[in-house]
């Protein structure tokens, strides 16, 4: 469905549903105000609302781009906002995003939806029961959709701060395996583009309350205080993740070379030790006729003994120091 819900507002309180295609309202009273949810529409639907609220072509078009970063721009008497959503890819557990389009005017705010899981009924639901609040107008209504589109980004954060953990946990108790390691830098890409949204919605949150837009009362200004101070621990936990998620890589790492060192110092025990025997048994094995002690009775069993020995004293040795 294109449309999901348009209707028109009296001081807070609904009037009635609006027929985006036959009966748009011409909003004359100054408490009356618009607003218009769309998830992917098709152009016919976009064109009847630009034509009616004079919606500039390039916010119109950016609209329907699901590819644009966080951003805020001023288009004559209306703003035009880009907000990421995000989500938990429950095929192969990875971050997915979406793209919310914002048109807001001093009466009227239109919504437009693209790749998001997440509609904004509960919004609506409570702002509908809450007259006081929606009284306030398209400004509270955008700090509203803003806010529940933040609020998104912890159970995302808190899903990956779960499986970095966990992770954590594998690394300290045996070697991270090829799977596991693809899914690890899986999880730092995931973080990095995270943060490259975080940085954009920080910044245009900010704007709101640094600019003097006339869209926007300073009356709601502690609000998107609120609302920043929310992208920032959410920006925050993220730095702290990836972080995490490269020392556990380093952690590994030296893990990785201390097992290789345990490894290396073993088999240079071992040689050592192999290599007594080997070498009387190898000066033993020459094909001389004149070679000393050749024709002692007891002479195998004393070199075969005196090569246990000191192998035995090699092992013990080696053994003290930790090698073996």
């Amino acid at each position: 469905m294109t449309v999901i819900a348009a209707r028109l507002y009296r001081s807070g309180k609904l009037l009635r549903d609006v027929d985006v295609a036959k009966d748009m309202p011409s909003l004359e009273n100054p408490a009356d105000f618009l607003w218009i949810g769309l998830h992917e529409p098709n152009d016919s639907v976009i064109h009847i609302i630009q034509d009616r609220f004079a919606l500039h072509p390039l916010a119109v078009e950016d609209a329907l781009d699901a590819r644009h970063l966080p951003k805020m721009e001023i288009y004559g008497d209306h703003l035009f906002i880009v907000a990421r959503t995000t989500h938990i890819n429950d095929a192969d557990q990875r971050i997915a995003y979406g793209n919310t389009a914002i048109f807001v005017g001093r009466q009227f705010i239109i919504t437009v939806r693209h790749g998001s899981m997440r509609g904004h009924s509960p919004v609506r639901n409570q702002l509908e029961a809450t007259p006081w609040q929606l009284k306030e107008g398209p400004d509270y209504v955008l700090h509203a959709i803003l806010d529940f589109i933040v609020d998104g980004y912890f159970p995302v954060i808190d899903r990956m701060e779960e499986q970095v953990l966990a992770m954590e946990d594998q690394a300290l108790e045996h070697f991270l395996n090829r799977a596991q390691t693809t899914k690890l830098f899986n999880m730092r890409r995931d973080l990095f583009k995270l943060q490259r949204i975080m940085g954009p919605m920080e910044d245009m949150v900010s704007r709101f309350i640094n600019l003097g837009l006339p869209q926007i009362d300073a009356s709601i200004h502690p609000y998107y205080r609120d609302l920043l101070d929310h992208i920032r621990r959410v920006e925050y936990r993220g730095e702290g993740l990836r972080e995490t998620l490269s020392s556990v890589l380093d952690t590994s790492g030296l893990l990785e070379q201390q097992r290789q060192g345990i490894i290396t110092r073993q088999l240079a025990a071992w040689a050592a030790i192999l290599a007594v025997p080997t070498a009387i048994a190898g000066i033993y094995g020459m094909n001389f006729k004149f070679m000393p002690e050749l024709e002692w009775k007891y002479g195998y069993t004393i070199i075969m003994a005196a090569m246990a020995m000191i192998c035995g004293i090699l092992y013990r040795r080696f053994k003290k120091a930790g090698w073996l």
